[in-house]
């Protein structure tokens, strides 16, 4: 029968949804494999299954993947569609042709590096917790962190979901009446860096991801992307196969355009 493989891995590599949405489909019902509903997480399929989602059936994963890296624009959803139709990111990626999702998300207003692949195993190794991979912002604060609070970052600030702490919160520069500050992290919780800064007392003006897994943005600008390379694409799959939480980010990173 050839090699099987865990259903919500199945759904990824085809391109379905990422892992999690995947389990959250499976756990409703709304998977069939060979004709059979399945609610089993651990369900594992090969070659010759036929599998469906709503009904719809699923082809097996495509041989070549695609890796698009894209400046999402604030101002823009991180979704594949909005019933109030704002802005989202298919739109900057619809023209490939391509069935892609975002791996992680940037808020509405937030702004910068934004992945997106049909490579759901990789996906899933960069957004889950447990392969803490790096991600680093400029934030815009209206003043300096003071040695205290960027102590109380690096440490630990307790939210509402839990303790957080930050791999990095160093100076960058200042202009525009504010401060620009590197802010890194090792998880992807909704709002976290935001929310973490808000908890020391420095309400966040402007957020721009600039690095993910020790890929940085780049020169492109807001709206623009680009394909991966094999060499890029390995970086990322290394940053989820460290053995030690990672560090601050080696390379310079610059301020945004106002």
């Amino acid at each position: 029968m050839g090699t099987l493989e865990r259903l919500q891995k199945f759904l990824a590599r085809a391109g379905v949804c990422s892992r999690r949405a995947a389990e959250r489909l499976i756990l409703a019902g709304d998977v069939a494999v060979n004709g059979r509903v399945v609610r089993e997480l651990g369900t594992k399929v090969g070659p010759g299954d036929r599998v469906t989602v709503s009904g719809r059936a699923v082809e097996s994963a495509p041989a070549r993947k695609t890796y698009v890296l894209l400046h999402k624009p604030a101002g823009t959803l991180t979704t594949w569609s909005d019933p109030q139709g704002r802005p989202i990111v298919r739109d900057l990626v619809a023209d490939l042709g391509l069935r892609l999702f975002p791996v992680g998300r940037l808020d509405y207003d937030a702004e910068g590096l934004l992945l997106l692949t049909d490579d759901g195993d990789l996906a899933f190794r960069l957004t889950h917790p447990r392969f803490q991979v790096r991600r680093t912002y400029l934030v815009q604060i209206a003043a300096p962190l003071t040695a205290a609070e960027r102590s109380a970052l690096e440490t630990r600030v307790l939210l509402e979901d839990g303790p957080a702490r930050a791999i990095e919160a160093a100076p960058l520069t200042a202009r525009g009446g504010g401060g620009w500050w590197r802010v890194a992290v090792a998880e992807g919780r909704k709002r976290l860096v935001k929310r973490m800064l808000a908890a020391v007392g420095h309400p966040v003006h402007r957020l721009v991801r600039v690095e993910l897994g020790g890929l940085p943005l780049g020169r492109l600008r807001a709206g623009e992307r680009r394909l991966l390379d094999p060499r890029e694409v390995a970086i990322l799959r290394g940053a989820t196969e460290a053995a030690n939480p990672p560090g601050p980010f080696a390379g310079a990173l610059e301020p945004p355009p106002v």
